[in-house]
């Protein structure tokens, strides 16, 4: 049985598609570009599903159009439309010294912790549209808070384990206490 940490999240099902029951995924991770998985897991009623694609085509940068097997019609993508999409950890292309981030949308699903206030919780979403790229991080209480990236802030990263530690300015965290 699929554990959670053996898949993360790579986007969600936007749209249902035509009549042969294509859906249009919109990414929130690039990880999908380099890894090899035959299948995506959706979350359908809270439990990881796994769906074999049949063929995929990019409409963009962020969206790509896909047909998986056995939703063959207009009525079984509707029922898609909404759910996240996961993507197995044992199919990410392997990691070597020389493996760098191709965006950072790619650190959507890691786990972040601070040296001070240890583990943080999962990147739920990356904000890259400015200058000031921002973490949005899921905690295990299932609260949100959002943290400001960028290079000096960090202390170690693992990209096979999908894991980064960062050492955060004194008093940056309670910025999201309300």
């Amino acid at each position: 049985m699929i554990q959670p940490d053996d898949i993360f999240p790579i986007g969600y099902i936007s749209k249902h598609r035509g009549l042969r029951g294509e859906v249009e995924l919109n990414f929130t991770d690039d990880a999908f570009d380099t890894g090899s998985s035959p299948y995506l897991f959706l979350d359908m009623d809270g439990l990881p599903v796994p769906f074999f694609w049949e063929e995929y085509r990019f409409k963009n940068d962020e969206t790509a159009i896909f047909k998986f097997a056995d939703i063959d019609t207009d009525e079984a993508a509707r029922r898609l439309v909404g759910h996240t999409v996961y993507y197995p950890k044992c199919h990410l292309a392997p990691v070597d010294e020389d493996t760098t981030l191709a965006s950072y949308r790619q650190l959507t699903g890691f786990t972040v912790s601070d040296i001070h206030a240890g583990e943080l919780g999962r990147v739920a979403q990356v904000d890259d549209s400015s200058a000031n790229v921002l973490l949005y991080i899921l905690r295990p209480d299932g609260t949100e808070v959002i943290v400001p990236y960028h290079d000096d802030f960090l202390h170690d990263f693992d990209l096979g384990s999908r894991t980064l530690q960062l050492q955060l300015p004194e008093g940056i965290l309670s910025l999201n206490d309300d």
